[in-house]
């Protein structure tokens, strides 16, 4: 098999980053993505820079795999065009604001008349339903409003946005999940169905650790840095040269041997994992004074071998593309430039490592319009004169 979703056809009305990211996810896993976009849209309008020849970046990682078509959503016969694709779809996902499809007159409800057996997929920032539903929400706002900013930063400090896009990436890692679970729930029953993925409501599912405890012993859990709140010591220290993370320590005192800090052995408030929170600021400063003595690689030769913790080195975004683990995984491939230009860029590869059905990694983005006859012939049965009628009336790229 071309992957374990060969033979899904994927249509995706979804644009910047959490649906994209969703349905790149149905492409690694070998799915036909077929991306639609407006016939009138340039190239730099497609995403934010920096750019690369012309080319968007931002839209170009989580569009890797994917066919591209562009339809007039509001011609008449841009939206038969549609239900027409629908029609031999297995999955239709959108990210707009709720109720933008209908208005269209593409919504579930629609659709699902023209192919019951149809997955619908709406991704939203707070949700199909509920008072906040017509909000519009981007990644920092899913962050701020579902709880992880509030656990994220320096105890004392102000709320802090996680560097990466959580906001967005995780709404669409589970809306990717919940699609394939409404696939295999399909093969059951016959029928397809809505999913609605919030962003909001993705970040709550996070903190579910915060929620129990808040539950249970009313604990209001807050910003503690890099800090456990059940572990000392947990976090990254400076080393001479970088970062080192030390965190789950099990023998505290072979630990602090191997530290050359056989005092901190010795110290009753050090002696229990109980004492070491209780006394985590005098910890951590022993500990960084202990540490800043060699650099990151010598600490991970001497404790790592050990098992006496677990620990990592602290790399920076360019320490991935020269780490030996990274290479020997295979975790980052090229990607060809689109439009024939030369050169490739470097993205992850898929996390998934399936023995039977390995992920498709390796296509280009989609060229806008590129493969929109190739689509609607062979999705829709339309002919050739046909599609070239519908392009030279602006129907379609």
């Amino acid at each position: 098999m071309n992957g374990p979703l060969e033979g899904i056809r994927v249509l995706d009305f979804t644009w910047a980053l959490a649906g994209p990211f969703a349905t790149m996810q149905l492409a690694d896993l070998g799915a036909e993505v077929v991306k639609v976009e407006y016939p009138e849209t340039h190239e730099k309008e497609r995403g934010f820079g920096p750019y690369v020849d012309g080319i968007s970046t931002f839209f170009f990682s989580p569009n890797r795999g994917k066919k591209g078509i562009a339809i007039d959503l509001k011609a008449p016969e841009g939206k038969e065009l549609v239900k027409r694709l629908a029609r031999t779809a297995d999955v239709v996902t959108e990210n707009f604001r709720p109720g933008t499809m209908d208005r269209l007159g593409l919504g579930y409800r629609t659709l699902r008349e023209e192919n019951p057996r149809l997955i619908y997929a709406a991704l939203s920032g707070f949700g199909q339903t509920g008072p906040y539903s017509s909000m519009a929400a981007v990644d920092a706002v899913a962050q701020a409003m579902g709880g992880t900013m509030s656990l994220n930063g320096q105890k004392g400090g102000p709320p802090m946005r996680v560097g990466v896009s959580m906001g967005d990436m995780v709404a669409g890692l589970y809306l990717a999940l919940g699609i394939v679970a409404a696939l295999r729930a399909r093969d059951v029953t016959g029928e397809g169905q809505m999913l609605d993925v919030a962003l909001m409501e993705a970040q709550m599912a996070l903190c579910e650790n915060a929620i129990v405890r808040h539950s249970a012993f009313d604990e209001h859990p807050t910003r503690q840095g890099s800090r456990h709140a059940l572990l000392a010591p947990f976090g990254p220290f400076p080393t001479s040269d970088g970062w080192i993370v030390i965190a789950n320590v099990k023998e505290w005192e072979l630990f602090c041997a191997l530290l050359g800090r056989d005092d901190m052995a010795l110290d009753t408030r050090f002696a229990t994992n109980r004492a070491r929170l209780e006394n985590v600021d005098l910890l951590e400063a022993s500990l960084c004074e202990a540490l800043a003595e060699k650099n990151t690689e010598a600490w991970f030769a001497i404790l790592e071998p050990a098992n006496v913790c677990a620990i990592g080195k602290v790399n920076t975004i360019a320490d991935l593309f020269d780490d030996p683990h990274v290479a020997a995984r295979n975790m980052l491939v090229d990607i060809p430039m689109p439009y024939g230009k030369p050169g490739s860029l470097k993205l992850p590869n898929s996390p998934l490592h399936l023995s039977g059905t390995p992920t498709v990694v390796g296509r280009s983005m989609p060229e806008h319009g590129g493969d929109t006859g190739e689509v609607l012939g062979a999705w829709a049965g339309m002919l050739a004169p046909d599609i070239a009628d519908l392009r030279a009336r602006g129907v379609i790229k």
